[in-house]
């Protein structure tokens, strides 16, 4: 029969490409064919994963239907097999992967809706870490608060679109359904954080230099770095009110020099 691992990649290519190299490690049944028996896993397999992403991206499926949707996931399973017995990991790369694919061309919001869905369930996942106060952070000497590092909660995430994203996303919730608005492409981009709260899950709006001084200190740069880096992008950035903001909400979670 093999080892086990020439056992299991044969099986997992007749799964994934409906292949019959594995259809002698199958016994048949008095009524299926070792094939048809294949074809039973291959057919459960496809739909557990379908309904994982479904789960998932529940706007991405509105927004292009039942059957581009089920397309897409089909080609995506191929394309990116699931690596972890866990489904919860199952995804994470299907807004690359639509950004790629030439069927969903026509749609080009659509990889960052599904990246805001990413992030959504990225967040929802998380453990929530107690808060760092502004107490605690008035204990750091003042001569050490230039190279201060803040640590965000492990639920941020960032997710940035040249597209109205979060109004397409909220227009395609379930209390929207009867929702009429229209939505156009060129009213402007956004950019989210995206965090859970108490298992509430928050976006919040953030200008070019918030973004820059927010996504620096998430790459662990220090405070100076980080403020130097929004600077850059907004001289009049007001270092102050952005900790106090963000402190007062709860993101930063831990301090070090």
């Amino acid at each position: 029969m093999g080892a086990l691992p020439e056992v299991q990649a044969r099986v997992m290519d007749a799964l994934l490409h409906d292949g019959a190299a594995a259809t002698a490690l199958i016994r048949p049944t008095a009524s299926l064919s070792a094939r048809q028996r294949l074809q039973v896993y291959r057919h459960n397999m496809f739909e557990s994963l379908t309904a994982a992403l479904g789960a998932v991206y529940p706007v991405v499926a509105r927004l292009v239907g039942d059957g581009f949707f089920r397309q897409a996931a089909k080609a995506f399973i191929v394309a990116h097999p699931s690596r972890s017995g866990n489904l919860q990991d199952f995804g994470g790369a299907f807004a690359g992967f639509l950004r790629a694919w030439p069927v969903a061309a026509g749609l080009p919001y659509l990889p960052d809706v599904a990246t805001l869905e990413w992030a959504l369930h990225h967040a929802y996942h998380e453990v929530e870490l107690p808060a760092l106060t502004l107490e605690r952070l008035a204990q750091v000497p003042a001569a050490e608060q230039a190279g201060l590092r803040l640590r965000l909660q492990p639920s941020a995430r960032f997710v940035g679109s040249r597209y109205p994203l979060l109004r397409i996303w909220q227009a395609n919730q379930p209390e929207a359904l009867d929702d009429e608005s229209t939505i156009s492409l060129d009213e402007g981009g956004v950019d989210l954080l995206v965090v859970q709260c108490a298992l509430e899950i928050e976006f919040r709006h953030l200008g070019p230099a918030e973004g820059r001084w927010l996504r620096a200190l998430a790459g662990q740069a220090g405070l100076a770095e980080a403020t130097g880096r929004a600077m850059d992008a907004d001289p009049a950035f007001d270092l102050m009110a952005a900790l106090a903001r963000h402190l007062g909400l709860g993101l930063f979670t831990w301090v070090s020099t």
